[in-house]
């Protein structure tokens, strides 16, 4: 997964805001905050990693599945793309 690699440094910030909003959030759930304020950080951290989930998925999809894969390759990284997605969205 090259695009993972030469990606790495976006990926990576991508992930540190990920953790520092999780440490906010379990900050928030420790000192007692609002309902409201917790259920907009959960959906701050959702967004996010979905966000991460849609770059890394774009980055295999463009460089596994595009015009320069063989046939082969394409219907193996296809069925490797459908098994993440279904894991990721149960």
């Amino acid at each position: 997964m090259t695009h993972t690699i030469t990606g790495s440094a976006k990926l990576l910030a991508r992930v540190r805001r990920i953790k520092g909003q999780a440490a906010a959030l379990e900050g928030s759930l420790g000192e007692g905050t609002e309902c409201m304020a917790v259920l907009q950080q959960i959906a701050a951290i959702r967004g996010a990693v979905n966000g991460l989930m849609l770059e890394v998925l774009e980055g295999h999809i463009r460089e596994h599945l595009g015009p320069d894969a063989s046939a082969a390759q394409r219907a193996e990284d296809t069925e490797a793309v459908v098994a993440a997605l279904r894991s990721y969205l149960k």
